[in-house]
């Protein structure tokens, strides 16, 4: 089949997508807001699916190769006591790989190495969409000042959790709304002597954790409650005195922090859910059709699983079986369009719901006698619980691309 497409939005999904849909056939084009590729990030940890899917699109050895396995931890109290362990080798046995701890920054370069030069645009801020020819879109960029309009047969919306596209092609949506919590995050300056891979403390309205990478420096966040919009003049400081008497090692994932390395964002979700992710020729993929809160680890994995299904979906065999079958609309496009949006978005939109229960029923929890009540169930939950419970959105066969 084949196409003109344009991604809108340069993170994770949007390159994914850009990745799946060359290899079925398409010429894309990546617009990129921002002006230079800085890779600001921390760390992100990459379940099964989001592994499976990473493989087909071909870059799953280049991300493993970035990436640590985390076979160690699992999730304790402030003290330091076990709530609960996690099994690395018994998750890999099950889904034939654990799951991987890799800075963003690497993932990023990862995906991006598997473009061709010329297809990503830096400083293309996308200002608008016009879906109103059914055969197409026309999409208006500014550049350095100068606004270009773009015919394509396919537009993908990644332009993250604020999407100006969502927006744009459902007016009557909420939009985003704050979850109630914040995140600060931050990579270590130098490696820093870890006993687990992976670690989790829930406290009394609160997370910390941390994932190691390969070189042994950490990637280490700080969730809790908050109002949103609430900044400090030094971040750092107020997460001392935040988890102040929290167990080792945070004490020294702290210390090994440079201040100007961390990162400060509220933590946004679409609790409304979209109708549809698809307009006319726009598919809205990853945040910006179902952004979610941190809780399952799941974000990214749920872009990556967007990713391949669409190109999947797009692929010349799919739409010509659609024609033979007489079960297109318009065209295949529209077709394939109308798949990918039956196939993803219930799965998207439960693990969603699902995320907000965990946060709700995890971090969030402030109450002391809540918080009794879920360290006393954790404590006395059947060893394969937690594995059980990662199991039941990791476990997700990705679609061949042809």
């Amino acid at each position: 089949m084949g196409g003109n497409a344009v991604v809108v939005g340069g993170g994770i999904g949007g390159l994914a997508a850009a990745i799946g849909l060359r290899a079925v056939g398409w010429k894309v084009t990546v617009l990129e807001r921002a002006a230079a590729l800085d890779d600001v990030g921390a760390g992100i940890s990459l379940h099964a699916n989001g592994m499976r899917a990473l493989d087909v699109l071909g870059v799953g050895e280049a991300v493993r190769a970035e990436a640590r396995p985390q076979y160690t931890g699992g999730t304790r109290v402030p003290s330091g006591g076990r709530l609960a362990r996690m099994d690395g080798a018994a998750l890999e046995r099950a889904l034939g790989t654990p799951i991987v701890g890799i800075p963003r920054s690497a993932l990023h370069r990862a995906l991006r190495a598997a473009l061709p030069a010329g297809s990503l645009a830096v400083g293309a801020e996308v200002t608008s969409v016009d879906v109103s020819d059914p055969r197409g879109v026309r999409v208006s960029a500014t550049n350095g000042g100068e606004e270009r309009v773009r015919e394509a047969d396919l537009v993908v919306a990644a332009d993250g959790v604020n999407s100006r596209l969502r927006a744009q092609l459902f007016p009557d949506h909420p939009g985003p709304v704050h979850s109630g919590s914040t995140v600060v995050r931050a990579i270590t300056e130098a490696p820093v002597p870890l006993e687990s891979d992976f670690e989790l403390t829930w406290g009394r309205g609160a997370e910390f954790g941390h994932i190691v990478f390969p070189d042994g420096r950490a990637e280490w966040h700080a969730v809790f409650n908050s109002p949103a919009g609430v900044r400090h003049a030094d971040t750092l400081a107020v997460i001392r005195r935040r988890f102040e008497g929290w167990h080792d090692p945070i004490p020294a994932l702290l210390d090994a922090t440079d201040p100007r390395a961390v990162l400060h964002h509220d933590i946004h979700e679409l609790v409304t859910p979209l109708p549809s992710f698809t307009v006319g020729r726009v598919a809205l993929l990853g945040d910006a059709a179902h952004a979610m809160t941190p809780n399952l680890g799941q974000g990214a994995c749920q872009a990556l699983e967007d990713a391949v299904t669409l190109a999947a979906a797009l692929a010349p065999a799919a739409t010509s079986a659609d024609s033979a079958a007489g079960v297109r609309t318009a065209s295949g496009i529209d077709a394939a369009l109308a798949r990918y949006d039956a196939e993803r978005r219930p799965r998207s939109q439960a693990v969603a719901r699902a995320a907000r229960r965990a946060g709700r029923m995890g971090q969030q929890l402030s109450h002391p006698v809540a918080v009794f009540v879920r360290d006393t169930l954790l404590r006395a939950a059947p060893s394969g619980a937690a594995l059980r419970a990662i199991l039941r959105h990791a476990d997700w066969t990705p679609p061949r691309l042809g």
